[in-house]
């Protein structure tokens, strides 16, 4: 069962839901999926299937829309990945039992900010789920997106672009990313949603983050051939990948996971 609350953080109104586990061996400890949607237009709106199907499978559940979107306060402009960031850590703490084991479901950007999530909570970390993520050097971190310089732009039009813009349009930027340093050393249960045809992450990031990921964890590639890049979308209208996405995640984590460590 989903229900609706909301969540107050610095000077934003988050609008959230939660659901508890109901099958074999959910309630108190079980694992919390913690599910974060893209850019753009993203909300948690198109997650909350997925969410359902984590809590018919006995997890905790939680999602909500970063500010400036959906039913969330703030404006677009003025969040950042550093505010992403903060903003999960403050829902979570909020809302999942202190030392409950997680796993972080993260779609587009937030792949940036499950990464920034795995390092800040640890072990805690039992599962990490990848949907065509994006990873970002550390220049672009604290930058607000819509945080205009006047120099002229690459192009030659002379019209302002935003700062982030510009760090995360730099050729090869990305390799720098913290986030791949993460993901290489991260040991827990890993799986990356690969869709046939992206036209928003380049299959140079989607490699690397798979080679990350393959140093260490036991990963598990899902391709998914006829799918574009807004996979949030993908597995809200495909039952089936959606049930399958989440069999690969709760693979080896136990009935639920009710441990932060030993998965």
């Amino acid at each position: 069962m989903l229900s609706p609350f909301t969540h107050d953080h610095d000077g934003e109104r988050l609008s959230c839901v939660s659901g508890s586990g109901s099958g074999n061996g959910g309630g108190a400890g079980a694992a919390t999926a913690v599910l974060l949607h893209g850019a753009g237009n993203g909300s948690k709106e198109r997650l909350l299937p997925l969410l359902d199907d984590f809590a018919a499978r006995g997890c905790a559940g939680l999602a909500f829309d970063f500010s400036g979107h959906g039913e969330s306060t703030g404006e677009l402009g003025e969040l950042s990945l550093r505010r992403r960031f903060e903003q999960a850590v403050s829902v979570i703490d909020a809302t999942v039992p202190a030392g409950a084991p997680l796993i972080l479901v993260g779609f587009s950007m937030s792949g940036q900010t499950v990464a920034d999530l795995a390092r800040h909570y640890g072990d805690r970390a039992v599962a990490l789920v990848l949907c065509a993520p994006a990873v970002y050097g550390a220049e672009a971190w604290p930058v607000p997106f819509e945080d205009e310089e006047p120099a002229a732009r690459h192009d030659g039009t002379g019209a302002a672009e935003s700062r982030f813009s510009r760090i995360i349009r730099t050729p090869d930027s990305w390799r720098r990313a913290p986030a791949l340093d993460v993901l290489r050393a991260y040991g827990g249960r890993a799986v990356l949603a690969i869709p046939g045809t992206d036209t928003v992450i380049p299959p140079a990031v989607t490699e690397a983050v798979a080679d990350a990921l393959s140093a260490h964890a036991r990963f598990t590639r899902f391709e998914l051939p006829d799918a574009e890049h807004m996979l949030g979308l993908w597995f809200r209208d495909h039952a089936e990948d959606r049930r399958r996405l989440v069999d690969l995640v709760l693979t080896g984590l136990g009935d639920p996971v009710r441990r932060a460590t030993g998965v």
